[in-house]
């Protein structure tokens, strides 16, 4: 699927053209994978344009950068306004947008601390990540995810997915249109860039953070949607088979928003149709965030769009 470009790339505190944001060969990030990354989504168009909750990404982002020892000379506040520059700038909404920073030409060897820092922040058109309504059919990846104290699950970085590369390909090439994975000790973790929910007995469940998974935005945001529509929760350790049994499933993330899985392994989850639990959700979510209903938890940064433009489907 090809990327709309848009008009411009922030790049070290500067807007720069598109054509323009490039890199050298030699730098550290194509050889080691030394990169750390954000994505998040801005809804409605014109005056109504938000961005889902733009500090708790930047922070993540921080968070991240902190892990991997990668000094960062801007504050949350500084980035979320560079955000909200380079979005008002191209004037496209919907959008994503995708923040990214790493290691750039400096040193050449394993040791990054010698080499110098990148970011730049680039928002673009994109659709849906899971075309259409009917539902994923998704599989167990034959991939596990990271063992503890190998690689950090909680830094969103690029080397990490590497790892959702073989997962996602490996799904694609198979029939499917995504994998989750496994832990190291076989239990369920997340999808290739997804978080995962299950319902079963009207209990909304969901793997916790110390399965291999990252912390999701909207992850979270769907754990607080559950608990004001008094929806109980549980978060543990859950085997593999609760995917088959389960009621209702369903990935959460940016890029995803809230998909339910028609199938895993090509076994029905329910019926194959949205759940009435994972429907309750989703409609909650997206009236949040297109406007239908009011910003009860302030999640949407407004952001003046000049001239907006439909996403296709």
């Amino acid at each position: 699927m090809a990327i709309e470009t848009t008009e411009k790339i922030w790049h070290n505190g500067n807007l720069i053209p598109w054509e323009k944001a490039q890199i050298h060969v030699m730098s550290h990030v194509v050889h080691y994978g030394s990169s750390i990354f954000e994505g998040l989504r801005t809804y409605g168009q014109g005056d109504t344009a938000g961005i889902f909750r733009l500090p708790e990404h930047m922070q993540r982002f921080l968070d991240s950068a902190k892990i991997y020892r990668m000094p960062i000379d801007y504050t949350l506040d500084q980035l979320c306004d560079a955000v909200l520059q380079v979005v008002e700038a191209n004037g496209v909404a919907p959008c994503y947008i995708r923040p990214i920073a790493f290691r750039g030409y400096g040193e050449v060897g394993v040791n990054p601390l010698r080499s110098p820092m990148e970011i730049y922040i680039i928002n673009y058109p994109w659709g849906k990540y899971v075309p259409g309504n009917a539902g994923a059919d998704v599989c167990v990846s034959s991939w596990n995810r990271l063992a503890p104290n190998t690689m950090p699950s909680l830094a969103k970085a690029g080397g990490n997915y590497m790892n959702s590369q073989l997962i996602r390909m490996e799904a694609e090439v198979n029939g499917y249109s995504e994998g989750i994975a496994l832990d190291v000790n076989g239990y369920l973790s997340e999808g290739s860039g997804e978080n995962l929910f299950l319902v079963r007995g009207g209990v909304l469940y969901t793997t916790p953070l110390a399965n291999s998974v990252l912390s999701g935005i909207t992850r979270a945001s769907i754990l607080t949607l559950a608990k004001e529509l008094n929806i109980p929760v549980v978060e543990q350790t859950l085997p593999r088979e609760m995917l088959y049994i389960s009621d209702e499933a369903f990935f959460t993330g940016t890029a995803v928003e809230v998909t339910h899985l028609r199938s895993v392994d090509r076994i029905l989850i329910g019926d194959g149709n949205m759940g009435p639990i994972t429907k309750l959700l989703h409609d909650e979510f997206f009236a949040l965030v297109n406007g239908k209903k009011a910003d009860r938890h302030n999640w949407l940064t407004p952001v003046k769009v000049k001239s907006a433009e439909a996403v296709p489907a």
